[in-house]
């Protein structure tokens, strides 16, 4: 059963990079040409808006690898070990280095709010450092415990 549930979450884990690479071939372009236009005095903004959500797409892609890594470390049976504290902790990385990037990107969508007259776009872009910063604190407190456990488990093996 355990391997069934671990083979769901890493089908679940590759196919959660599937929107995202497509959001990074057909949405991104589309944001910049929009950004673009909404600021033709600052031509510049065009290639930000590429690099801040493009750049934002590798830690999301390396704390899936991650993501993966631990699934593996839990279908060997090795998922209290170190290596599973060091694939949460840079999962956490991967997560704040993901909310700080898209936290460069909210004066633009202030800009789009108010070209288009929707403020409703501004919490559009609160989603995404939010979500992150949840997981960063969720990886935290779960890297926190783990290592508590590896610790209460080898002080039980050093009594045996």
């Amino acid at each position: 059963m355990e391997k069934v549930t671990t083979l769901f979450l890493k089908i679940a884990v590759i196919l959660l990079g599937v929107p995202v690479l497509a959001l990074c071939i057909f949405l991104v372009p589309e944001l910049a040409d929009l950004a673009a236009t909404l600021l033709p005095e600052f031509s510049f903004v065009k290639y930000f808006v590429y690099i801040a959500f493009d750049a934002s797409a590798i830690p999301f892609y390396f704390a899936l690898y991650q993501a993966f890594k631990l699934l593996r470390y839990i279908d060997k049976n090795e998922a209290f070990s170190d290596l599973s504290v060091k694939a949460l902790k840079k999962i956490k990385y991967c997560a704040i280095s993901i909310s700080m990037l898209h936290v460069l990107v909210w004066p633009l969508f202030y800009l789009f709010a108010e070209a288009d007259d929707a403020p409703g776009v501004i919490f559009i872009g609160l989603v995404v450092p939010f979500a992150s910063l949840v997981i960063a604190v969720f990886a935290a407190v779960l890297q926190k415990l783990l290592q508590e456990a590896i610790t209460i488990k080898s002080e039980n093996d050093l009594t045996v």
